[in-house]
């Protein structure tokens, strides 16, 4: 899979060889990144955002670092509603290696252990930002449903709900007490504005949202 042309990679890592080696490394296979010195200063920038990120994004992450440490970082990303969006891959010296699965185990993408194999790295985070943009795709998908449902009427909500549980429209019209012809014009109105053409697919979108 291709990445976005705007996916970016974040590099936090305290050692600037490292930092621009990584930096190098990405621009081989036209990925952009962003780097860090430190945990702190990525936090600060990540704390001042107004909004989720919008395109792909991945953290690579030193686990080891001066103040506060890679997993002290992480533990501030996980608790960010939108850190999905955000996959984080550990870079860890060998004796951080079980730190590094440890921290996989409770939501971490991956970890590569230093010195690691450029392209092995790299493929994983394209994997990591095709990951990302999935998180993306679904966050707006749900929210274009949401958008349609704000359009519905209250009376096109308690239909759409009898519909997309399989009810046929007499028992929509026994159960609401209207009469069928009203409940075959409120289906017709809830199709349209969801942009679907049956009640299985109606309730897939409703499920899947």
């Amino acid at each position: 899979m291709t990445p976005h042309p705007d996916a970016k990679v974040f590099i936090v890592d305290d050692d600037q060889g490292v930092r621009d080696a990584l930096s190098w490394l990405l621009r081989t296979r036209r990925l952009l990144s962003d780097s860090h010195a430190s945990a702190e200063a990525f936090w600060a920038d990540v704390s001042a955002w107004r909004a989720p990120p919008d395109v792909p994004c991945c953290v690579l992450l030193d686990v080891r670092m001066p103040g506060m440490s890679g997993l002290e970082l992480f533990e501030r990303l996980l608790a960010q509603p939108w850190h999905p969006v955000m996959p984080v891959i550990f870079l860890s010296g060998h004796a951080d290696v079980p730190t590094a699965v440890d921290a996989v185990k409770r939501g971490a993408f991956d970890f590569c252990e230093k010195p690691f194999s450029d392209n092995a790295l790299v493929d994983r985070v394209e994997q990591a930002l095709a990951q990302s943009a999935q998180v993306i795709e679904r966050w707006r998908e749900a929210r274009a449903v949401a958008h349609k449902l704000h359009s519905l009427t209250e009376r096109e909500r308690d239909v759409m709900r009898l519909v997309a549980a399989g009810l046929p429209n007499k028992l929509v019209a026994d159960q609401l007490d209207i009469s069928v012809r009203t409940v075959e014009v409120h289906r017709a109105r809830v199709f349209d504005k969801m942009g679907v053409k049956s009640a299985v697919e109606l309730a897939n979108l409703l499920r899947e949202a």
